[in-house]
């Protein structure tokens, strides 16, 4: 079967290949993937510029934002058939006996193994999974529209489970690529009085499309001062929430600058920069940092409630689906901008002339 692997840790060294197909064992299944979202960790991946805390083993195969349908079960598995439409998340191994686990935060496993890092991930055609991974997709929703519930699942871990949104919140969120643009869509749901996406000139297309989704004021931040902006907003204290969504260590220095005394920051980003100035400003305002990092079962099932209810719209965040022979295009096209996001779609043995299905 395709796949693409990452195969060593140099820039570029990304590439598909012809890999063996895996079989599902005792107490797994094996899901045929359909489409699989593109992440910022995987561009990262692909130039190996992510945090020394992502480096995984080699040779891997990417992807973690998978839907698909399942092909076979293992011995013993219960509750799932052949033909079931799901997505799955991202742990793809976990301990199961140590505290995090047993408290349900089972993301926080520090043995978690996850897919497209120490697991073979989901940018191929067949990707094998623990039932307890899976959930079912809404009925009528696209297999690639469904594909982008991970990534809306880390923006409501960040936005609800973690920092608490409430209604009538003055929200601003740092950078407009996915996870900024998904935080806003769930801080909207959640009652957000007024929503702030602040981006740089390689983001023209993005805020455009924040705006689109419902945001409030979008900022270039290259071209104004967005503490100008929240000044004038609410009781000009500044923000109840900010969310880093930028994955650059100086953003944590102007959230500290926007949010108001008693307020919250999201840090949903990372990245391998130093911080370089004080984090005072934490303690002098009473804020609440909050690190916020993947999410669990129950995040998944709200989230599909949201998609299966039609209310959050990743129709407009999806920007293309691209062959898994594109897979270039596809990242490249995040990088530049142009899409807030992108997929992959693998293509089944039925679907190649002259293979076996």
């Amino acid at each position: 079967m395709k796949a693409l692997v990452k195969y060593a840790h140099e820039d570029g060294a990304v590439e598909v290949r012809d890999v063996p197909r895996p079989q599902a064992g005792p107490g797994t299944v094996l899901v045929r993937v359909h489409s699989v979202g593109v992440c910022g960790s995987d561009i990262h991946m692909w130039h190996d510029t992510q945090s020394k805390s992502s480096k995984g083993v080699l040779p891997v195969t990417l992807g973690h934002e998978s839907a698909g349908t399942i092909e076979a079960v293992g011995e013993g598995v219960t509750g799932w058939s052949p033909g079931d439409r799901v997505v799955c998340e991202t742990a793809a191994s976990i301990c199961g006996v140590c505290a995090l686990c047993r408290a349900g935060q089972y993301n926080l496993c520090p043995w978690r193994e996850g897919y497209g890092l120490k697991r073979d991930g989901a940018m191929a055609e067949y990707v094998v999974a623990e039932p307890r991974v899976l959930h079912r997709i809404p009925e009528g929703m696209p297999y690639e529209l469904a594909a982008m519930c991970e990534p809306y699942a880390v923006a409501y871990n960040a936005v609800v489970e973690r920092a608490g949104v409430r209604p009538g919140d003055l929200v601003v969120i740092q950078g407009a690529g996915a996870i900024g643009t998904l935080s806003l869509e769930v801080a909207i749901q959640q009652g957000a009085a007024t929503t702030v996406v602040l981006g740089t000139d390689i983001d023209a297309h993005r805020l455009e499309k924040a705006k689109q989704l419902g945001a409030d004021h979008t900022v270039d931040v290259t071209r104004q001062d967005p503490a100008e902006l929240i000044a004038e907003l609410h009781d000009g204290l500044g923000a109840d929430l900010v969310v880093d969504a930028t994955g650059v260590s100086a953003a944590l220095r102007q959230s500290m600058e926007l949010v108001r005394p008693g307020g919250a920051i999201a840090k949903v980003g990372w990245g391998p920069q130093p911080l370089g100035f004080t984090i005072d400003p934490l303690v002098k305002k009473a804020v609440t940092l909050y690190g916020c990092y993947s999410h669990t079962w129950s995040t998944w099932e709200r989230v599909l409630r949201l998609f299966g209810q039609r209310r959050l719209r990743p129709d407009l965040v999806l920007g293309g689906t691209y062959p898994i022979e594109e897979w270039q295009e596809a990242f490249s096209a995040m990088q530049r901008g142009d899409n807030i996001k992108s997929a992959l779609r693998m293509a089944g043995p039925d679907e190649r002339a002259g293979e076996p299905a």
